[in-house]
């Protein structure tokens, strides 16, 4: 465990390797899971107030979602989710010509229409972050089938979990905080 003032990082964002392969997954990790892409209660107000610029970018179908269930649910276990067509797909993704699923939310920040890319969870995915009273878990959690491909380009690129994640955990707690990982990484024993 790398402690970073009131947060702990497992050892596995910097031993492991990890690299999105989305030719592969297809953004799978937009469409399987328990329920939508958890969200702060920030994010929640942040997600009601931008709806009306992202909902351009959103399809006719998931927008009749939306005005069901609202731009947020809320699920026993997670808290505030985003919500999902049948326990499917997040009604924020877009699926292109491809068949890659996308994010709406980010499609819209891309073409600066909103500052917000997209909720921090699907940004740090595969990596979680357990917040208690005094201190955040931050634990990478690949799942076995879908992470498959990009655990192993990963692995060929030899790029560590972390590193990949740079942007995000960097939205998440700053740039210093950063720093302070990336030495602690390049000082232990498991260097590449």
């Amino acid at each position: 465990m790398i402690a970073i003032d009131n947060v702990l990082v497992s050892d596995e964002l910097v031993k492991e390797q990890f690299v999105c392969d989305l030719t592969k997954c297809k953004g799978a990790c937009c469409v399987e899971g328990d329920c939508g892409a958890p969200l702060t209660g920030a994010e929640t107000i942040i997600l009601a107030e931008i709806y009306p610029k992202i909902k351009p970018y959103l399809t006719p179908d998931f927008i009749k979602e939306i005005d069901v269930q609202g731009t947020h649910t809320t699920e026993k276990e997670h808290g505030y989710v985003t919500p999902t067509i049948n326990g499917g797909i997040c009604v924020y993704g877009l699926i292109d010509a491809t068949g890659n699923v996308t994010c709406g939310i980010e499609k819209a920040w891309k073409a600066g229409i909103t500052d917000f890319q997209k909720p921090i969870s699907c940004h740090l995915f595969p990596v979680r972050i357990t917040e208690y009273e005094t201190y955040d878990a931050v634990n990478y959690e690949p799942r076995a089938d879908l992470c498959s491909p990009a655990c192993q380009l990963g692995k060929r690129l030899k790029v560590p979990v972390y590193q990949f994640l740079k942007d995000s955990l960097i939205r998440k707690y700053g740039e210093e905080f950063y720093k302070a990982l990336d030495a602690a990484a390049n000082n232990y024993e498991w260097q590449y």
